[in-house]
């Protein structure tokens, strides 16, 4: 059985499950790294993707939406000339009810009695207004980390906006 869609996992309601040492079987988060590019660098601008809404945001849309934007960086502006922080962390586990499905599942399925689930992947909860990733960079290059922060979002289950500070 495959992955069920990210919608089912967007909406925050009840409280966050982050103790992962009385689970069995968490997966672990396919974030790869969280700062990108030139972490010493002195840079003049700051520009944050900002999120509208509250919301879960599954690991593998954060690890996508940093490929995205790191990619488009490197290529624009070169490794050295920027700074990419994701500044969120998927602690809340997911978790998934799988039901018997076919010829006698109602015989070998309990439903929804004791309905836990098993641990399918884990998110990051996201409030109003939390900034979720940050580009450090020069001022010659703001439209780079604008374009870069834009399709970011893209990936993202929540209408964001680019801040800027400094």
């Amino acid at each position: 059985m495959g992955r069920k869609p990210a919608r089912m996992y967007t909406r925050v309601s009840g409280h966050a499950f982050v103790r992962k040492e009385y689970m069995k079987g968490v997966p672990g988060s396919k974030i790869a790294i969280f700062d990108m590019g030139n972490p010493g660098g002195e840079f003049h601008a700051t520009l944050f993707l900002v999120a509208k809404e509250a919301c879960q945001i599954r690991h593998n849309a954060l690890e996508a939406a940093r490929i995205f934007a790191n990619r488009y960086l490197v290529k624009g502006v070169g490794r050295k000339n920027f700074y990419l922080k994701i500044r969120v962390y998927p602690h809340h586990v997911l978790r998934e009810n799988k039901l018997a499905t076919g010829a006698g599942a109602d015989r070998i399925s309990s439903g929804m009695r004791q309905a836990f689930g098993r641990p399918i992947g884990t998110a990051a909860r996201v409030k109003r207004g939390q900034k979720m990733l940050s580009v450090g960079i020069d001022e010659q290059n703001l439209e780079y980390a604008k374009e870069a922060l834009e399709r970011a979002s893209y990936k993202l289950p929540t209408p964001c906006k680019i801040v800027r500070d400094k």
